[in-house]
């Protein structure tokens, strides 16, 4: 059975990726396989190979097979902003039949498939299509990143609240520092345990280097691993 879940946060930049990372390391430490997919990536860097996003790279070095990098990020784009906008840019349409394609390619070479969004719950990819619509259709569980800071309350709660309503699981949240003093974090992780009605599946401390870190101590591994029997 493979295990596929959907990495959202409460914004951009509030740690989507390492959250992932964590994740992918969780998995290899309990001895599973597991492979990262960010199947859009805008804010690419111009290479000798083609354009590369700094968070697929990390996705693609966490992976626990080999895997080339456009099996990880079929949809690159340059601009840093969103889908949508950066795709128009190029004269690229994202087709969301696509990011499917990419999925169901990675669901035969491992059993546990971590899959990143783009921004936040709503970001849009084409004039049409939403990110969330591409989730509800695969029907993927979803992991919500919350970045600590000021407003992180309310942001969590409305992305948990639109999460239950398009029908998807909502399995867990991962508390993301970041700074290295985050804003009042005893009482805003305190306010999100009581209100966001999920488990809490990991607190990431602000690290300056997360590429070097241990990050799969991070992540409270049994309480997932206990969803998944539920679901089963």
């Amino acid at each position: 059975m493979n295990k596929r879940f959907f990495i959202t946060g409460t914004d951009t930049d509030i740690g989507k990726t390492v959250a992932a990372c964590a994740l992918l390391q969780a998995v290899k430490r309990a001895g599973g396989k597991a492979v990262g997919y960010k199947p859009v990536a805008a804010g690419c860097r111009e290479t000798t190979d083609g354009p590369r996003n700094d968070d697929a790279l990390a996705l693609l070095s966490n992976a626990s097979v080999v895997l080339t990098y456009r099996q990880v990020n079929p949809v690159a784009l340059l601009a840093p902003t969103s889908p949508h906008i950066a795709s128009r840019d190029e004269s690229r349409v994202i087709d969301p039949l696509l990011l499917s394609e990419g999925l169901r390619e990675l669901e035969g070479l491992a059993p546990w498939v971590i899959v990143e969004g783009a921004g936040g719950w709503f970001t849009p990819l084409n004039d049409d299509v939403s990110y969330d619509q591409w989730v509800v259709a695969e029907r993927l569980p979803v992991i919500l990143v919350v970045g600590i800071k000021l407003g992180c309350i309310n942001h969590a709660l409305l992305t948990a609240l639109a999460i239950r309503q398009a029908g998807l699981p909502l399995v867990g949240w991962i508390a993301n520092d970041l700074s290295c003093e985050p804003h009042r974090r005893t009482e805003y992780l305190a306010t999100l345990r009581q209100q966001l009605r999920a488990p809490l599946l990991g607190e990431i401390p602000w690290l300056t280097d997360p590429a070097c870190a241990d990050l799969a101590a991070y992540i409270d591994f049994r309480t997932l691993s206990d969803w998944l029997v539920k679901e089963q």
